[in-house]
């Protein structure tokens, strides 16, 4: 666990556990909870859950400077109880926090997937007020805004994404980025010739193959099947018109790197880093891991094939990580102070270019990555979407089913029912 206090500097709380920190043991809870005072200031413990690990050291340094401010300006001592689950559970967590009344006083969410069942449960509190509304891109804005116009989080992470690839071995063996299905067995080919492993593979966490389920389905919803996700919504669609998506899959599984269910999303970036592979079926949001692995790694962000239809070869567009405030927080002061700092005028931009994310606000002052930039040659083509509003519950099922799918335990219908069996369910507990 990390704490951070305003007087006697900083101390770390980090739990990988769900419900770390709630208990006793930490007195500053203790004190705020009583409405205890400390140096003739008010007190706070303020619990954070941000599921991403990976990015500790940068949120521990944001948070320490977010302590001394408050403490400067405001003379409240304020404790930091941060809790950092792996991504493959912290869905799950967070439900079950929320659903039992308690819920952190700030926590990260997917502003695509769960803005829309979190604002209907009334787990969000309206943000639409704070001074952070005004700096967000005109283009970013509507991705944490609900049906009714509010604002319920502060965006941290805007992704242009598709498939990961290793520009130094794609320019030594001559190649370019593929359009089609066909010429991606084409590139997979050239490079098996070579001795050159076409694909890491990482499954080891279901979030990881799941991610084959936007990448393929929002291409198709693009191109063939413009009504399927409502359809779905209305259990008038099926996935078995989706059997398509499995032309990728088991093209890259059939020529990834060996043993990929025994490995986790950071020893996939890792390997990626180290050149095992030249492609991996993943998102820039690993670049700040990519990169500290190996600082002078070139790679480059491309759209995923899934057919021989260019025009469905396309940059999937989407906010990710959102910090949302609790509606039942009894510390909102403190809270709606953190989410305004986290666009803080002149602190932001460091942070957010530490963590590799992209600019979000008229305040940040730094150029976009190289690999924004490859994602952006498709967008401006107009071969880009938005991400599609798939339920969380199918996109987890999709995770674990594919995870079997890969070990051979059922087959592509077998895939296709739970991911039809689990929209329904979905759809009947929110009707």
């Amino acid at each position: 666990m990390k704490i951070w206090k305003g007087l006697a500097g900083t101390a770390l709380i980090v739990s990988l556990l769900a419900g770390c920190g709630a208990g006793g043991g930490n007195h500053a809870a203790n004190n705020e909870s009583a409405g205890g005072e400390s140096s003739g200031g008010k007190s706070v413990n303020l619990k954070m859950f941000i599921a991403q690990p990976r990015l500790k050291e940068h949120y521990d340094k944001y948070i320490d400077a977010f302590v001394a401010k408050e403490k400067a300006e405001k003379n409240i001592d304020v404790s930091v109880q941060l809790e950092m689950p792996p991504a493959d559970t912290a869905p799950q967590i967070l439900k079950t926090r929320l659903a039992s009344n308690d819920a952190p006083d700030v926590f990260a969410i997917h502003a695509v997937n769960e803005i829309p069942p979190f604002y209907k449960a009334g787990y969000l509190e309206d943000l639409s007020d704070q001074p952070f509304v005004g700096k967000l891109l005109d283009s970013v804005k509507p991705s944490v805004m609900t049906e009714d116009g509010k604002i319920v989080a502060v965006p941290l992470e805007t992704l242009s994404w598709g498939y990961l690839y290793n520009k130094q071995i794609f320019e030594e063996q001559g190649l370019t980025p593929p359009t089609t299905l066909t010429e991606m067995k084409t590139v997979v080919e050239k490079l098996k010739q070579n001795n050159i492993t076409p694909f890491i593979l990482s499954d080891k966490e279901a979030w990881i193959p799941q991610l084959f389920l936007p990448l393929s389905i929002g291409q198709l919803v693009n191109t063939e099947n413009p009504d399927f996700i409502e359809r779905m919504n209305q259990d008038q669609g099926s996935f078995t018109e989706m059997k398509g998506m499995f032309d990728i899959i088991d093209l890259v599984y059939a020529n990834g790197t060996k043993n990929g269910l025994e490995v986790g999303g950071d020893d996939g970036a890792a390997m990626f880093a180290q050149g095992k592979a030249a492609m991996w079926v993943q998102g820039p949001w690993y670049a700040e891991t990519i990169l500290k692995s190996n600082p002078d790694l070139r790679f480059g962000v491309a759209a995923l094939p899934i057919n021989d239809n260019p025009d469905a070869t396309m940059i999937n567009l989407s906010t990710s990580t959102s910090l949302a405030v609790s509606k039942t927080s009894k510390n909102k002061e403190v809270a709606l102070d953190f989410v305004n700092y986290v666009l803080d005028d002149k602190d932001s931009s460091a942070f957010f270019q530490a963590l590799k994310f992209n600019p979000v606000a008229t305040v940040h002052d730094y150029s976009s990555y190289p690999w924004v930039d490859d994602a952006m040659v498709y967008v401006k083509e107009g071969k880009s979407y938005q991400d599609l509003r798939i339920p969380q519950a199918v996109k987890d099922e999709s995770g674990k089913a594919l995870q079997s799918y890969i070990a051979g335990q059922i087959s592509q219908d077998d895939v296709l029912t739970a991911l039809d069996k689990a929209w329904k369910s979905y759809n009947k507990v929110n009707k």
